[in-house]
């Protein structure tokens, strides 16, 4: 800094005075000092205005950080119509969605009462087979049920016998513990298919048809609809199937299964008897 700032001669190179051109001075360097109205670093980072209600003298000179609002943040773009290819679109996440991904949604009484039905199906279906193979409850025994059979007209009573006997108190004992249950309650529902078929056959040659409902089948057939329920429903959690599918959320396999069990009902009163329950 010179004591004489004003001064051009003080500027100029040795040959000036021999009658240098007073354009090819330097440039004085005092120029590029600060205005006497610098505010300091605020005046480098005032930020263009954005409310365009403003007046033109309002919003000339930009605002600064300390009167104005600050403006919004900055939000790195993302999702489809994002051009960086690491944007990632929002999720939605609620209790529906993280109940289905665990499959824990809540089912409030449901499974108990899947429960109490399973136990009472299973235990009917053990009891009456108990009937047939050992004679319990006053039952007819493996003797008196082959000849049951061969009553009613079925073929291979013999084979019959044991195959319905054990077959029914092996439904039951799947029933109650809930285990293979589409399987067992399949079964037993063929099974049930194949009775009514025969009881209605045998009203019908009593002429008692029309009371078939009130006579003392519509235990069967109760029994019918409830095993065809709990095909459809599944066993519940309480039962060794808890973790299978068809105990969580059944749906086309065990529709599936309610058909088979009704045609191969039928199939076996068909090939087995042959008989007509109607004419």
């Amino acid at each position: 800094m010179t004591s004489q700032p004003h001064d051009p001669s003080a500027w100029q190179r040795p040959d000036d005075a021999a009658g240098r051109p007073m354009s090819a001075s330097l440039v004085d360097p005092e120029d590029d000092l600060p205005s006497a109205n610098y505010a300091g670093d605020f005046e480098t980072t005032a930020i263009p205005p954005y409310d365009s209600g403003r007046s033109s003298s309002e919003t000339a000179g930009g605002f600064g950080l300390l009167n104005e609002p600050e403006p919004l943040p900055y939000v790195q773009p993302g999702g489809r119509h994002s051009l960086s290819p690491y944007g990632a679109d929002p999720a939605e996440y609620g209790p529906d969605i993280d109940a289905h991904t665990r499959g824990d949604d809540r089912r409030g009484t449901q499974d108990l009462g899947l429960l109490f039905l399973r136990l009472g199906i299973g235990a009917i279906l053990i009891a009456h087979g108990l009937q047939k193979a050992f004679g319990l409850f006053d039952g007819p025994g493996l003797d008196g049920w082959g000849d049951s059979l061969s009553a009613m007209g079925f073929k291979y009573a013999d084979i019959l016998t044991y195959v319905t006997t054990f077959g029914q108190i092996a439904a039951g004992l799947l029933l109650v513990l809930g285990l293979f249950t589409p399987v067992a309650a399949a079964g037993a529902l063929a099974y049930l298919v194949t009775g009514l078929l025969a009881e209605a056959m045998a009203a019908h040659e009593e002429a008692r048809l029309a009371l078939f409902l009130t006579d003392g089948h519509e235990y069967k057939v109760f029994l019918a609809g409830a095993v065809a329920a709990l095909i459809l429903t599944g066993p519940g959690r309480y039962g060794l199937d808890a973790g299978r599918g068809w105990a969580r959320r059944p749906f086309v396999g065990s529709f599936i299964a309610l058909l088979l069990a009704v045609g191969v009902g039928v199939a076996a009163w068909v090939l087995l008897n042959g008989g007509n329950p109607l004419g």
